[in-house]
């Protein structure tokens, strides 16, 4: 009997170290993140409305929510939103700008402003 009790608390023992056979977890998927250089900007970045509206024509969608508003352009190649606050009493300008491709995937902020530049009849 003796013998019979060994066994089954050898096999209760190595049971514990058994594999489930489950999968490790997959592992995170690395995040890519997106260099912001203002190196092509310099049209946009620290300018009012009007020199936006003079650059690339009459903006798409105009947001405004208290004193700071975006205005969006769109074109065949991508979506650029450029986000305006004011300084002080100082009239609302171009603090920072977030472009993507029509699709929503991301494009080089400098090649859209670039592309819009160059877009016909405003769009």
């Amino acid at each position: 009997m003796r013998t019979g009790l060994a066994v089954v608390a050898m096999a209760a023992l190595l049971a514990g170290c058994a594999s489930t056979g489950a999968a490790p977890p997959p592992a995170t998927p690395a995040v890519v993140t997106v260099p912001y250089s203002s190196t092509g900007l310099e049209r946009v970045i620290g300018h009012d409305a009007a020199a936006l509206v003079k650059l690339f024509g009459q903006p798409d969608a105009d947001v405004r929510e208290g004193n700071a508003r975006k205005l969006q352009f769109t074109s065949r190649i991508c979506v650029l939103d450029a986000y305006l606050y004011p300084r002080g009493s100082d009239e609302p300008r171009v603090t920072y700008i977030d472009a993507r491709e029509a699709d929503g995937s991301a494009i080089d902020r400098a090649s859209c402003v670039a592309a819009l530049t160059r877009r016909e009849g405003g769009r």
